[in-house]
């Protein structure tokens, strides 16, 4: 839904006052509340008729989010606007044992009603996605797990519908973010079947942890390979409501070593994780250069048909390190964060990315929940695309943008208006949206699209 620019600059004015007001703190944490509800700092809310109480009494806890945002782009991409996005979740964590006995197992489910329209689909084009909200609008189920833990919880096994953006490829000072490459990295997003086990659509999987000591930490998954099938439309319309749960695509597996360091809770002491990763991919993919004769798909020579390539793979890096803390409490402070990864450039989008930030937490007096940050991230077009914008323009003598990378910077500010909800401005700027590719707004095809500033504001209210 396209809204007037009056929207945006409402919602970013109205951001700022309620940032102005004093803190609102909250009671003491209940404990049939999920973490962060806003029932703890309102208690009438919390559980009018009782229900939430008496289900928790059960073993069974459930939550309900709300995030709602106006991003609009004020110059450059595709075309300027401003649009609104939300998502409602409900989320069921629910205790085995104490329902049914089952000793040491636990289920999980969460669903998603998404609605309006995202900016990077429709105004910018480009692959690192402004919002990681956005997503075609839809009722889906993402997650529904049971996982059974054994050896005094030094191992843990999860199966059901998963996704892996969940555990994997993760960057706790990243959370802080809006725009989705911080989340499920655009190399990843960009490279696999349907964007691979990540929101919106997740797939059924068995995921191991290993956890020998505090500080080590394995976490092995399998997952089918294409959440929503082979096909022409859009992964999301493939499987509208994330019902589908195939398993007999090629499958998706994944791994990752975590080690952290540090004392979370100790004043003189910066935590920290390293974790490093590999994942490989078992089905087929298309070589983005060449054909199946040897020649440059670009040529007029050449059948046109893509050689296929057998299995694809990634390797990827994360640091989070706290480099400041305050004496007061110690989980809040100065943090960065930085990922790598890298995949063959002869059948992928994507075949290198990188990300890096920080972060500022509880320094603002009398706000000390808020937080601000900076962040930037980069990923380079795989050699075979630019390979083929290259070969394109030298056969058909047209001197059309030539792929190569896109970049972006984002700025923003969580504020804690009371506990349970957030106001959250920030500030994008988009780099050769797409990857420099050709503004389909030029009639000659030789200007790429340009780049671009997007502004917006999100409101987050967890019930």
């Amino acid at each position: 839904m396209k809204l007037p620019r009056l929207s945006l600059r409402s919602a970013c004015l109205a951001s700022v006052c309620l940032i102005g007001l004093p803190a609102f703190a909250a009671d003491e944490k209940i404990e049939w509340l999920p973490d962060g509800s806003l029932g703890t700092a309102v208690p009438s809310l919390a559980d009018p008729t009782g229900m939430r109480k008496a289900l928790w009494e059960r073993g069974i806890k459930f939550g309900l989010n709300y995030i709602g945002e106006v991003q609009g782009v004020t110059n450059g991409g595709l075309q300027r606007g401003s649009r609104y996005g939300g998502r409602l979740e409900l989320v069921i964590d629910a205790d085995l044992e104490k329902m049914v006995g089952w000793g040491g197992a636990a289920f999980h489910a969460n669903a998603y009603q998404i609605h309006g329209t995202g900016i990077s689909r429709y105004n910018l084009g480009n692959l690192l996605p402004v919002s990681n909200i956005e997503a075609l609008p839809s009722t889906r189920l993402y997650e529904a797990w049971i996982e059974q833990k054994f050896m005094e919880n030094k191992v843990a096994l999860r199966f059901g519908q998963q996704g892996a953006d969940s555990e994997f490829v993760t960057s706790n000072y990243a959370g802080l973010f809006i725009n989705g490459t911080f989340g499920w990295p655009t190399l990843n997003a960009a490279n696999l079947p349907s964007g691979g086990p990540a929101y919106p659509l997740a797939t059924p999987a068995v995921r191991l942890g290993l956890y020998p000591t505090d500080s080590l930490s394995l976490l092995l998954g399998i997952f089918n390979g294409d959440p929503a099938g082979p096909g022409l439309n859009d992964p999301q319309q493939r499987d509208r409501n994330g019902l589908k749960f195939r398993t007999r695509d090629p499958a998706f597996a994944i791994g990752e070593l975590q080690y952290k360091y540090g004392d979370d809770k100790a004043a003189d002491s910066l935590s920290g994780v390293v974790k490093i990763g590999a994942w490989n991919h078992f089905g087929r993919f298309a070589d983005t250069r060449y054909g199946l004769d040897g020649l440059p798909l670009a040529s007029p020579l050449s059948s046109g048909a893509q050689r296929l390539i057998r299995g694809d793979s990634g390797v990827y890096g994360i640091v989070d390190q706290q480099v400041y803390r305050l004496a007061d409490d110690p989980t809040k402070g100065i943090g960065v964060f930085g990922r790598l990864g890298a995949s063959p450039g002869n059948r992928n989008l994507v075949d290198f990315y990188a990300d890096a930030g920080i972060n500022f937490t509880g320094l603002v007096p009398g706000r000390s929940d808020d937080a601000f940050g900076l962040a930037v991230s980069y990923a380079s077009i795989g050699s075979g695309l630019v390979g083929l914008s290259q070969d394109t323009n030298f056969f058909t003598g047209v001197p059309a943008p030539v792929r190569s990378s896109e970049a972006l910077l984002e700025v923003t500010y969580s504020a804690q208006i009371m506990p349970g909800w957030t106001i959250q401005p920030n500030l994008q700027y988009v780099v050769r949206p797409g990857g420099n590719v050709a503004d389909p707004a030029d009639p000659t095809g030789t200007r790429a699209v340009r780049n671009a500033t997007v502004i917006g504001v999100r409101s987050t209210l967890k019930y």
